[in-house]
């Protein structure tokens, strides 16, 4: 083809054979094979360039042929002919951008040697060989001549046209070259002129192709002594590679941030404090890449470098160490971000590049027990909490080498090294925290806050080290301060923190287990004895309990309910006295509410331990009917309680019975304890109706109605959140039980009915309800959906009379409700058949049900309800629609059919919604039922078996009703022989075949029009129109520059636009090499006509 025809006509023939409907081209399929042969196609190109690059890349044939064959498909409108060119232009420059570097190479060798030979002395100077320099000098500048040309023909006719092509991977392609040259050959391509194209295309659409722009850059500043051939362009767009740390691609933002990483380390005075701020925060970041490379910039910034004075203290260790004033300037961080819930998240993003700073607990243990030297500043109380905090993280990152919750896709499988390093943090952890603990407990024994952090640091000890350290004195230590921190404190996170550090250090796998045992038994005793004393001077007939006996016994109480969280207590048999002290508060009525709250907490521990005790080990009938027993007991002292008056208690006594309702439900008995078959427990209606009636009370309230704080100040923002967030729980509580079904479905009603009302508050939880109870029960479901819009009815009726006006807002919102229930029965109308059916029967029958008193002449008292039941019409399928039609004629009289006045209106158009539509159910049933034709056919070709009434092929499971009833509801089909199964038609996709190959009656042109002319009107090249693509691109709607022209003016201030010709230093170029093709899509190009006539494929 190369001998006889032009490239126009080489590209015309390709074009015309190739198949374009196929999308498919090896630079874009999927597979090993194919990456393979992409990279070696690259490989290829650079092979060939490197292997001729001493002759037959200057016979001015080979190369003008390849670079014109390029760039002539590079415009071409076919995808596959210029991403694949343009990719083979690419490497084929970087190629010849490595030869002009090695030529530049050569020449100065030989200038070297020229200078050096000819500055001999005359006697001693070699002329012959001062000729042959020069003529080699000369060689190597007329060949690198050939190459700027060479490299001018592709820059110039395909980097500068292709960098802004509508398809991203072309884009990608060009910055990611450009990139390479600019780091390769950095005297010829590092300058404004060529920096300014990846500065545009920092603005572009698609991630992949920012992300090729920072990385390009990256091996820029990487190179510190390219630094300042950068300034122009780090001033003119730093701006932009900050907000690119924003990005919503993660990847573009953790590069960004590597990038400004980079710039920082070259140059400190680049980034204002704004600029670093705004990288700052992102150490907070949930996506962890992100956080690790703000991590790393905050490191680069605050912690590495170093004060001279300070290298004479290397080898120190503690307070006096390298390491503490890097502690206490994490700390002033910690404080200043403001954030102090996320230490956890902090330390996970330095803990790759901070590890020696973070590990180094030995300078934390020394800042937060020893003194302050000389002249140093002692930490406040707020900062030694902050440190504290910061601590534990670090203890818990190390010991259990997994993120903090919320990053991260959990748990993953460790490597030897990494275990290696685990084990040996958790001795280092050991050895030192089993000594200074106690000391740290003792210091800040008061503070609850400090406490509760350091109590936590046990449970990452390795407790062998006790035994095997000898370091059994420094337990005894520890329980003591314990003990004594129990006695000290009430608040509830200071007692859990006691209780699961005791928890955890009763291993029975190590010695230490009896000692601490005998540590918690005494003090379990001792509580025990305490309370059970406290309880009977409190409870004395006759007596007021004051307030200071209110007070011990809650503070014991709260200190037995901590422990009897982790800890199994039933030996001290807590349940006796707990439920005397709550039966005396429902006799009494005035039992103060935390002593409550806390008593029902506590009982419901003892029901729970005594039932996992049961499941564990083989128990005889009486325990199970003494927990029995109890358990029944407990519910009705909740039930009490939940008509106290105060709002706290009621809610502890709800979330409390909602959990023994849904653990000793029928679900008790699964996975073969068929055992516990008598502790199943079923609440009755009245329960049932008091757990719904508590949701409608403290649930569904205005937030107004529960904003408002004990002295009547409006809570702040966090506070509301915090409501909804415990209301939200409630709910779940609730909703649980009917997706379990321990109550019964219909109560799910009034749930239902409040979707919309309170959708951005619960919609979620509401929804998923539905969708559970779907999968149970469709039918029932159904009924209980219908039931909600009937019950909303009702209330407007009361309310409003029956005379309402069907155009107000509160009919329109129960339409609303209606028409999304409709929705969340999906696309799949056979498998809701019966459903549907089911709730039009039941809205038929609630719309007839109440006569007019006037007479038959006016419409019964609920008729509108049927103007709700029409928004559930679409989803019946059209026999259906008959069949539902049959039996509202079984309620309609003669008259009612021959009304027209406006009150009859709801029964006119429901009649309509089911006579209408009748097209588009015939597609809806080809479609459901095209997946399982054979077995809609098996059914159909059976013979009737009389034991259920059939439809035609479809079962209406209904209630049972009179013989009378069923047959009026099914009678009339008798007579309608709608078919089931019809012809499914061949439906084949039309997107990617010309309109020849349709047959007149499937062509859509008439429905999408499409244009046989593919030519636009002359167009910007900010807006590109399809016609320059392939159907199956996606139109590109602005360039790649993606700014504003204001913006780009702005960016591009004193910067060269004009295209610069390539010009090796030292040499200059001696002609262009030829005259390139018109770009297609390039302004001028697309207002020429010879253009515009070019035919599209």
């Amino acid at each position: 083809m190369f001998r006889h025809m032009q490239n126009s006509e080489i590209i015309r023939k390709m074009t015309e054979e190739f198949d374009e409907d196929s999308g498919d081209y090896p630079l874009t399929m999927a597979g090993p094979q194919w990456k393979k042969f992409k990279s070696s196609f690259c490989e290829f190109i650079g092979v060939l360039v490197r292997q001729c690059q001493y002759s037959i890349i200057y016979d001015e044939y080979m190369m003008d042929t390849v670079i014109s064959l390029l760039t002539g498909l590079s415009d071409s409108q076919v995808r596959a002919f210029r991403h694949t060119s343009t990719l083979a232009a690419m490497k084929l420059m970087t190629a010849l951008v490595n030869v002009a570097l090695n030529l530049s190479i050569n020449m100065d060798n030989t200038q070297r040697q020229y200078e050096a030979e000819r500055n001999k002395m005359i006697g001693k100077r070699a002329n012959e060989r001062l000729e042959l320099l020069l003529q080699k000098r000369k060689e190597l500048q007329e060949n690198q001549d050939e190459i700027e040309n060479m490299m001018n023909a592709i820059f110039k006719g395909v980097f500068v046209h292709r960098y802004r092509d509508a398809i991203a991977e072309i884009r990608a392609i060009c910055i990611e070259e450009i990139g390479i040259w600019m780091k390769m050959y950095s005297d010829a391509f590092l300058n404004d002129s060529y920096l300014k194209y990846v500065g545009w295309t920092m603005h572009d659409k698609q991630g992949e192709v920012r992300l090729k722009c920072l990385t390009a850059l990256q091996g820029l500043y990487y190179n510190k002594e390219l630094n300042s051939k950068l300034e122009l362009f780090t001033s003119r767009f730093k701006d932009r590679i900050v907000s690119m740390t924003l990005d919503k691609e993660y990847d573009v933002a953790v590069q960004a941030i590597k990038l400004l990483t980079l710039v920082l380390q070259s140059s400190e005075e680049v980034l204002t404090a704004e600029d670093c701020e705004n990288v700052y925060h992102l150490v907070y970041s949930a996506h962890r890449p992100v956080a690790v490379a703000a991590g790393e910039f905050l490191y680069k910034k605050l912690f590495s470098r170093r004060d001279p004075e300070e290298d004479g203290i290397m080898k120190r260790r503690g307070r006096q160490g390298p390491n503490a004033n890097l502690v206490k300037t994490l700390v002033f961080f910690f404080l200043e971000s403001e954030l102090h819930e996320h230490a956890a998240y902090l330390v996970d993003s330095m803990w790759d590049c901070a590890t020696e700073l973070l590990k180094d607990w030995e300078c934390m243990n020394s800042l937060l027990l020893e003194e302050p030297l000389s002249g140093e500043e002692a930490l406040t109380d707020r900062q030694e909490s902050a440190l504290i905090e910061i601590m534990l993280c670090t203890i818990r990152q190390a010991a259990e080498c997994h993120p903090p919750v919320g990053r991260g896709t959990g748990k993953r499988v460790l490597t030897a090294k990494e275990k290696k390093t685990q084990l040996d943090d958790r001795t280092k952890i050991t050895e030192l925290f089993a000594v200074a603990l106690p000391q740290l407990l003792a210091k800040y024994s008061v503070d609850a806050e400090k406490v509760t952090n350091l109590l936590q640091l046990p449970q990452y000890f390795d407790l062998e080290i006790y035994t095997t350290g000898r370091l059994e004195k420094h337990l005894d230590a520890l329980l003591r301060q314990i003990r004594n921190i129990v006695e000290k404190h009430t608040d509830t996170d200071v007692l859990e923190a006691c209780s699961k550090t005791y928890h955890a250090l009763c291993n029975e796998e190590f010695t230490i287990f009896n000692r601490v045992d005998i540590s918690r038994s005494q003090l379990i005793d001792e509580l025990a004895d305490k309370f059970n004393r406290l309880l009977e001077d409190f409870l004395q007939e006759g007596e007021e309990p004051d307030e200071d006996d209110a007070y011990q016994v809650l503070s014991t109480l709260k200190r037995i309910t901590a422990f009897h969280n982790a800890h199994d207590l039933s030996k001290w048999d807590l349940f006796a006295c707990n439920y005397k002290l709550l039966k005396t508060g429902i006799e009494n009525g005035d039992m103060p509410e935390q002593i409550v709250i806390h008593a029902l907490q506590c009982t419901h521990y003892v029901i729970l331990w005594q039932l996992a005790k049961i499941t564990e080990s083989s128990s005889t009938k009486e325990d199970l009917l003494r927990l029995k027993k109890q358990m029944r007991v407990f519910c009705q002292i909740c039930q009490h309680y939940l008509t106290n008056v105060n709002t706290t208690v009621k809610e502890q006594a709800f979330t409390i019975l909602c959990d023994i309702l849904m653990i000793f439900s029928h679900q008790i008995m699964s996975g073969g304890r068929d055992m516990l078959e008598p502790l199943v427990y079923t609440p009755d209606s009245s329960l049932q109706s008091e757990l719904l009636s508590f949701i409608l009370d403290h649930v569904f309230i205005e937030q107004d109605d529960d904003s408002n704080s004990a002295d009547g100040q409006q809570e702040d923002e966090a506070s509301k959140i915090e409501a909804l967030h415990k209301r939200r729980n409630l709910l779940a509580a609730f909703c649980k039980l009917i997706v379990y079904t321990v109550v019964e479905m219909n109560t799910a009603a009034d749930i239902f009915k409040q979707y919309m009302k309170y959708y951005n508050d619960y919609g979620d939880i509401i929804k998923e309800t539905m969708s559970k109870t779907r999968q149970i029960d469709k039918i029932q479901c159904a009924k209980t959906l219908i039931l909600s819009l009937q019950q909303l009815f009702n209330e407007m009726i009361q309310e409003n009379g029956y005379n309402f006006d069907r155009s107000s807002s509160t009919f329109s919102g129960i339409k609303e409700l209606a028409r999304r229930f409709a929705l969340t029965f999906g696309l799949d109308q056979l498998k809701t058949r019966e459903a549907i059916a089911m709730l039009h029967k039941d809205g038929i029958e609630f719309a007839f049900k109440e006569p007019n008193p006037q007479g038959e002449s006016h419409p019964p008292l609920n008729l509108a309800f049927l103007d709700i039941l029409s928004e559930f019409s679409s989803k019946l399928l059209r026999q259906d629609k008959r069949t539902v039609y049959v039996y509202l004629e079984k309620f309609m009289t003669f008259q009612m059919s021959l009304r027209r006045e406006d009150v009859w209106l709801p029964l006119m158009s429901y009649r309509n919604s089911l006579l209408a539509g009748g097209d588009d159910d015939t597609m809806s049933v080809i479609s459901g039922m095209s997946s399982r034709g054979s077995t809609v056919r098996s059914k159909k070709s059976k013979p009737s078996t009389g034991k259920r009434k059939v439809v035609e092929g479809m079962q209406l499971a209904l209630p049972e009703e009179s013989s009378s009833s069923d047959s009026m509801w099914l009678s009339r089909e008798q007579t309608l022989h709608t078919p089931v199964m019809m012809q499914t038609p061949q439906l084949t996709s039309t997107i990617m075949r010309e309109p020849k190959r349709l047959r007149p009656e499937d062509s859509f042109m008439n429905v999408y029009p499409m244009q046989t002319e593919h030519h636009q009107a002359p167009l910007d090249y900010n807006r590109r129109g399809t016609s320059l693509m392939e159907d199956d691109e996606e139109p590109i709607v602005e360039d790649v520059m993606m700014s504003s022209e204001g913006r780009i003016e702005d960016l591009n201030e004193g910067m060269d636009f004009d295209t610069m010709d390539i010009d090796l230093p030292p040499s200059k170029n001696r002609r262009e090499r030829t005259e390139l093709k018109p770009d297609f899509f390039d302004p001028a190009s697309i207002m020429d006509d010879s253009v515009l006539g070019v035919s599209m494929f």
